[in-house]
């Protein structure tokens, strides 16, 4: 081996330079080499500098795979999907050591693809740009599959170019691109870009290391997207889970409290050992009360009211009260259900309580029956009925009639209406029945209505038993309901005959009301003043009318005319004439004429102060009673 030969192995050993491997030849010359030793010294060069451009090339490829090897590590510990795209682009740029790169995702509804992630980027416009499938070197590799590399973007007519990515291409200022294909199977799901803001020759090898690098990087987002989709699929599981476990949950509660519930009823519990159970699992007060209207809780739903919680009981349309739970603002829904529950079996409790009283209830209306119908009936038996029912007729009682309004006029013709006021008259007898029952009563359906026969406490008085009674009744049934009142009777069993005419004074007591525009209200002859004291005492009403109006009366009768609604239209808009005619509807020169006939017919000093009085009081007393002709 010559000294030349030895000293280029000595340049190749320590990995000189290329301007090194001159020197040997440069030195020869020096010297005085000639020709054939010249030859043969840059022979030795020649080969000396493949065999460096080899080793280049391999330490090359190795530092290449040995990135690969480690950017590919990396991406397979990474797990979310941002994350990835994110060190996808960062580690492409390195690798070909450029000056940009970035990532587009394909857009399979939209069928486009857009920009995902950017390195290196400063232009807002392109890290937005959205490219058509073939439309720029972007949308050619996304709808090829297929590497695409230019040195100068714009003098490049291998691509379709459209203004709105040339705009975003120029506004970041690049040149040089290379676009790689990002695919899983034969799927295209986006393309990895590499490129420079200068004129730039990609080398095959630099091509196919991008290449394999998005091999990679396809595999790296897919198991993403995967952990992404599993992850999602464990949180539904999960939330799946817990709904599991909550109905779980709320199936046992329910059972328990069907349970209780169920053991309740078949023991003959009440309403107060309903709310009593309540209270415990509801971790609560609940109490049951019959106070109404309910401002919540209706329709079978519980609804808030303040911190309370309200569920009605009722059942067919007719209220028996509520449950009520004090001083729980927040409840949850399987609790809610649990009041809902404990209202629905309440009201078949007081249902069946009711089913069982209506017997006794039917004892009682025919009792009463008797004493209304037969006061000849034997005191020693009624007394024997009533014990048996647990009322005693020897200690002083009011008869009460009562009415829903409207229903003794009817609400029009037809089966209907007809039926409908058939059911609010039975509606009326079993709430009365009802009441009557809680206060050791009796009630009956009478004429369209109901009657009662309450004992008097020692605090009440007929007026306050009728006043209490319409309450009661109009809150049960959510109607008007009108209640007159009688005088007391002292002892029904003992002289059963004053009952019957109790009854009749409750009946003309519940008509002047009506009449006098206080419908759903209670009282009784005390609190009528002098009409109740003809109501309480008639003696000869028809005579006081007779002789106060008889003549208008008859005028009427036998001219068709109405000169009794004029007197009274008189009356009511305080005597002028005016505003007669108005309420009337007439011309003012027909009221004084009608006036005039008045006059004639009832006299000069009809309109005084005193007669003009007896005159009001028997339009009133004849307009009740033409009121109980109609209705009888």
């Amino acid at each position: 081996m010559s000294l030349e030969e030895a000293a280029y192995l000595e340049l190749l050993a320590r990995g000189a330079a290329v301007e090194a491997y001159d020197r040997p030849v440069l030195l020869a010359r020096a010297h005085g080499a000639d020709a054939a030793s010249l030859a043969g010294i840059e022979y030795a060069k020649q080969l000396a500098l493949r065999v460096r451009a080899e080793l280049e090339g391999r330490r090359r490829r190795e530092a290449e795979l040995s990135a690969l090897f480690e950017t590919a590590h990396d991406l397979a510990g990474l797990r979310d999907l941002d994350a990835v795209l994110r060190a996808i682009v960062q580690r492409a740029r390195s690798l070909l050591g450029t000056e940009v790169a970035y990532l587009s995702l394909n857009d399979p509804v939209a069928g486009d693809t857009y920009m995902r992630v950017t390195e290196g980027s400063v232009s807002a416009r392109f890290q937005q740009v959205r490219l058509g499938m073939g439309e720029g070197l972007g949308g050619l590799v996304a709808q090829t599959a297929r590497p695409y590399v230019t040195d100068s973007y714009f003098d490049d007519a291998r691509f379709e170019h459209t203004g709105p990515i040339d705009a975003a291409v120029r506004d970041e200022g690049l040149v040089a691109i290379l676009g790689v294909p990002l695919t899983l199977g034969s799927q295209v799901i986006g393309v990895l870009f590499a490129a420079d803001r200068r004129a730039r020759v990609f080398e095959r090898e630099q091509v196919a290391l991008l290449a394999s690098f998005a091999a990679h990087a396809a595999v790296a987002i897919d198991t993403a997207n995967l952990l992404a989709e599993t992850r999602s699929a464990l949180a539904e599981l999960e939330r799946a889970h817990a709904i599991i476990q909550e109905h779980s949950g709320v199936i046992e509660r329910a059972s328990e409290v069907h349970d209780r519930l169920t053991e309740l009823v078949l023991r003959g519990g009440g309403v107060d050992d309903v709310a009593a159970a309540l209270s415990q699992v509801l971790d609560g007060t609940v109490e049951f009360t019959e106070d109404g209207p309910h401002p919540a809780g209706t329709g079978g739903r519980a609804g808030r009211h303040g911190d309370d919680w309200i569920a009605e009981v009722s059942a067919g349309g007719e209220v028996f009260g509520a449950l009520v739970l004090r001083g729980h603002p927040d409840l949850d829904p399987v609790d809610r259900r649990t009041l809902e529950r404990a209202a629905m079996v309440t009201s078949l409790l007081l249902l069946a309580r009711r089913s069982a009283h209506d017997a006794e209830q039917r004892v009682r209306g025919e009792l009463l029956d008797d004493l209304l119908d037969a006061p000849d009936r034997d005191p020693r038996l009624l007394r024997e009925r009533a014990a048996r029912l647990r009322a005693d007729l020897d200690v002083p009682h009011v008869v009460l009639a009562a009415r829903i309004d409207g229903t003794e006029t009817g609400r029009g013709a037809g089966p209907e209406s007809a039926a409908r006021e058939s059911a609010d008259r039975q509606r009326l007898w079993s709430a009365a029945s009802h009441l009557a029952a809680t206060r050791s009563g009796l009630a009956a359906a009478r004429h369209g209505g109901a009657v009662l026969l309450l004992p008097l406490g020692p605090d009440d008085t007929p007026a306050s038993l009728a006043r209490q009674t319409a309450r009661q009744l109009g809150g049960t049934l959510r109607e008007s309901v009108t209640v007159g009142a009688s005088s007391p009777v002292a002892s029904p069993a003992g002289d059963p005959a004053p009952v019957s005419g109790a009854y009749e004074q409750a009946r003309r007591c519940l008509d002047a009301l009506r009449l006098l525009g206080r419908s759903g209200q209670g009282a009784a002859a005390e609190d009528l003043g002098f009409l109740g004291l003809l109501l309480a005492d008639p003696g000869d009403i028809d005579g006081f009318v007779r002789r106060t109006i008889g003549e208008v009366v008859a005028y009427d009768r036998r001219r068709g005319t109405d000169l009794v609604g004029t007197l009274d239209a008189y009356f009511a808009s305080g005597m002028s004439p005016a505003r007669t005619k108005d309420d009337l509807h007439v011309h003012v020169n027909t009221v004084a004429q009608r006036l005039e006939r008045i006059g004639r017919l009832l006299g000069s000093d009809w309109q005084t102060p005193a007669r003009a009085l007896e005159i009001q009081l028997a339009l009133r007393l004849y307009g009740m009673s033409s009121a109980v002709a109609r209705r009888e």
